[in-house]
């Protein structure tokens, strides 16, 4: 069982999105978004290994999650870790995570919007690694 956000995690989530097929953003989709390709930047405070920054790529229709960030990222954003967690678990939505001030977020908030749509159609791929996830 991966550790929720360790290298092993990493690669689970990048084997669990390998060959799936994410949605090409709508015309209402932020300017950085439109094309397809965007970066999200996550780094998330207080874990037990302490912070941990991850960078979700999107390119077209394929997915990948790096460990560390990325400097180019579209946008970052930085929670705790307990938020993090319940993110993960579903015990937490976005929305209130971000109405709540629990998600600090630099950039562009479309891209953001876009990476939440491209995880949430990912989640039938997921929900394996989401089951097998120690916390």
């Amino acid at each position: 069982m991966p550790a929720f956000l360790s290298p092993e995690w990493v690669a689970a989530f990048n084997e669990a999105v390998s060959g799936a097929k994410v949605p090409e953003p709508g015309p209402d989709a932020a300017l950085a978004a439109r094309s397809g390709r965007f970066t999200v930047c996550q780094t998330v405070t207080g874990g037990p290994a302490g912070d941990v920054s991850t960078t979700l790529v999107v390119d077209g229709s394929r997915v990948a999650m790096q460990l560390g960030t990325n400097g180019q990222a579209d946008v970052a954003v930085r929670l705790a870790w307990d938020d993090a967690v319940s993110l993960s678990r579903g015990t937490l939505s976005p929305t209130d995570a971000l109405a709540g001030g629990l998600i600090k977020v630099r950039g562009d908030l479309g891209v953001l919007v876009a990476g939440q749509a491209v995880l949430a159609a990912l989640q039938e791929h997921l929900a394996p690694l989401h089951g097998d996830t120690t916390y």
